[in-house]
């Protein structure tokens, strides 16, 4: 990513929420679920978060007050914009489309032309009554002629239109986008919500297919940058994908609970034949607690609890599974992280959240920005990694058949 100013002065504010806490890379990352290098990358301004939800929770977890956040949020936003601005390409223009040009930029009196005969016992206007206001005078319009106008608008119309159903809808980061709160009853949430489903194992390891030859595709992005990369190669989640879930309540004393977590598969079809593109070998990371686990080839699959392993640090350690139900209050989030995992489908899916709170019970449907999910097993199709040496795609040779 180019140096950008706004870039360097977040990378700032979170180098120095870090230097306040005392904690090493390691550590603080276990805490926010991210890999030491991904926090690392933050603070140094390699790469900006695609979501503001990891920064604000390392800043309660610092210690930084309301005002803090508020700022560190501003920065996070204009480093945000620069980040997209750098991965996001031109878009095409829609050629302008023009009426006839005007001969004449004076107005003139329209040429006289052939009319009905004047009817003899018609009243002369010339003996109207001298007190009445004059009426004014009709001016003629400037411009193209009326069929000329409307068909230049119908062509600008067709073109936008064409546009639009062309470009490819942004996965998720944004935050649906993911930061904003999507899910909306007649009266308003006693929480907010946003999601992650551009997210990578620990950071750094995950597989798309991609519907394109090795030579058309280009090296993998940090993992901060998978949504726009992703959305630029039409890519697909390819074995399994990773989604967070981050829930907050709106009041620091009135607590929502969370019941369950259902999953609705809405369609199944053949796994995709693309090639798959691995973004990295693997390189394992830390492991949120709340981790559920989704057998999308299941006839009615299950958001199943199962033991995290973090694996960070010098030794591996199990985190003992923790099932529904959960509190969550405005100073204390959690974030739950789905596994869906499939070999024998391009499965298209999303989750429903139960909660109550203050007598009120509801269920939010959790999507990727308004559309399902979407999961294909890739077992027999040709994998490849990037070859950061030689600068291009190879075979994956050690890993056989992926699923």
């Amino acid at each position: 990513m180019p140096k950008d100013a706004t870039v360097e002065e977040f990378a700032g504010l979170v180098r120095a929420l870090k230097a306040r806490d005392g904690r090493s890379y390691e550590a603080l990352g276990r805490r926010l679920s991210v890999s030491a290098s991904t926090l690392h990358r933050y603070c140094s301004g390699a790469t900006v978060p695609e979501e503001f939800a990891v920064v604000d929770r390392l800043a309660l977890l610092c210690g930084a007050d309301e005002e803090e956040r508020r700022s560190l949020e501003a920065a996070w936003t204009e480093a945000d914009r620069a980040r997209r601005r750098a991965v996001s390409p031109a878009p095409t223009p829609v050629p302008a489309v023009s009426a006839a040009p005007e001969s004449n930029p004076e107005p003139s009196e329209p040429e006289p032309g052939p009319g009905p005969a004047p009817d003899p016992t018609a009243p002369d206007p010339s003996a109207a009554d001298p007190s009445a206001p004059e009426a004014p005078r009709a001016r003629p319009r400037r411009g193209a002629p009326a069929p000329l106008v409307a068909a230049a608008v119908a062509l600008v119309v067709l073109a936008l239109a064409a546009a639009l159903l062309g470009h490819p809808t942004r996965t998720a980061s944004t935050p649906a986008p993911a930061s904003t709160a999507p899910g909306r009853t007649a009266a308003p949430l006693p929480f907010t919500w946003s999601i992650g489903s551009q997210l990578w194992e620990g950071g750094c390891g995950h597989t798309y297919l991609v519907d394109r030859a090795p030579r058309a595709v280009a090296p993998p992005p940090v993992a901060a940058d998978s949504g726009a990369w992703a959305g630029t190669h039409g890519a697909v989640h390819g074995g399994e994908a990773l989604v967070r879930i981050t829930v907050q309540g709106r009041s620091p004393s009135d607590a929502v609970v969370l019941h369950a977590l259902h999953v609705r598969v809405v369609d199944r079809a053949a796994p995709l034949p693309w090639n798959a593109y691995r973004m990295d070998n693997g390189c394992g990371g830390a492991v949120t607690p709340r981790h559920f686990a989704v057998d999308l080839d299941r006839p009615r699959p299950l958001a199943r609890p199962v033991d995290g392993l973090d694996a960070s640090g010098a030794k591996v350690r199990k985190i003992p599974a923790v099932s529904f139900p959960y509190k969550v209050t405005s100073s204390d989030p959690e974030e739950l992280l789905v596994s869906a995992r499939t070999a024998g489908c391009d499965c298209r899916w999303y989750l429903e959240l139960e909660w109550s709170a203050g007598g009120r019970t509801g269920t939010v449907r959790i999507t990727d920005g308004g559309k399902p999910f979407r999961t294909s097993g890739t077992r027999g199709r040709p994998a490849y990694v990037h070859d950061s040496a030689e600068g291009r795609w190879i075979t994956d040779s050690g890993s056989g058949q992926t699923g």
